[in-house]
């Protein structure tokens, strides 16, 4: 099989965890508290694969410089675009406690989520690691197996955060799975072009994007996963992320 569609199964597979997460939000009532448990692990799970998978590689393959600016500017442009769908109304896509409502009847957001941001804002948050996933198969032709668990692990607690949220918002089924299935198959398109793109590139270019993508990741993190964990299991938080954390970090050291 080639080695790029290769990585375009190993980002759908990666990108199925946010239906297996609504999955489990749709057909069993979830305490918000176990919620923002799993989605404080998978912010541990990932803060570690972006420090140890994709910073690290990347700067023993491009250099300090290519990395460093790289991780700055994944993570600007994740904030702007972030504060873009925010305003759109995508604010509350990750929340799981009925924040995210129907917007406003005079069509300027302020009071709901809109659809279609987040929609974007999912995508926002989940390309830049199936970039990663494609990225990984350049050198070798193998995938890195902590990033797919990394990124796998983190989905979950995404999809079950979001689709709690939206449930309590009266969003319907098909709406909701829908949604999942549409990002899904997109993280799987984004880990082939990641492979695709970038595989003919010099070693440079290739760590400045998993730097730029580990910026983004790690800003995503801050701006969406931890307010969240934090929401309701507050104090336990930081033991879980830490927690997740050691996971990712023993899978990295396991596999290499």
């Amino acid at each position: 099989m080639p080695v790029s569609i290769q990585a375009g199964l190993w980002g759908l597979l990666s990108g199925s965890a946010l239906l297996l997460g609504a999955g489990a939000a749709w057909v069993a009532n979830i305490p918000q508290r176990v919620i923002a448990a799993v989605m404080a692990f998978g912010s541990g799970v990932l803060i570690s694969a972006l420090s140890f998978e994709l910073m690290e590689e990347a700067i023993q393959r491009g250099g300090f410089i290519a990395t460093a600016l790289g991780f700055l500017g994944g993570a600007l442009v994740y904030t702007l675009a972030n504060v873009a769908v925010s305003k759109a109304g995508g604010k509350h896509r990750k929340r799981s406690g009925g924040q995210q409502k129907a917007p406003d009847s005079d069509g300027d957001n302020s009071g709901g989520d809109n659809g279609l941001a987040i929609a974007i804002g999912a995508l926002l948050d989940g390309i830049p690691e199936s970039i990663v996933i494609g990225v990984s198969l350049i050198e070798g032709g193998a995938v890195s197996m902590v990033a797919v668990i990394a990124v796998f692990l983190s989905n979950v607690p995404e999809g079950l955060s979001s689709a709690a949220g939206m449930r309590k918002a009266g969003k319907s089924a098909a709406y909701i799975f829908g949604l999942w299935a549409g990002i899904a198959l997109i993280s799987g398109l984004a880990a082939w072009l990641g492979y695709v793109v970038f595989a003919g590139l010099g070693d440079a270019v290739v760590a400045a994007t998993q730097a730029v993508a580990a910026g983004a990741i790690l800003a995503m993190i801050a701006d969406t996963m931890i307010p969240e964990a934090f929401e309701a299991t507050h104090d336990y938080a930081g033991f879980i992320t830490v927690a997740g954390f050691l996971a990712a970090f023993t899978l990295s050291k396991m596999g290499g």
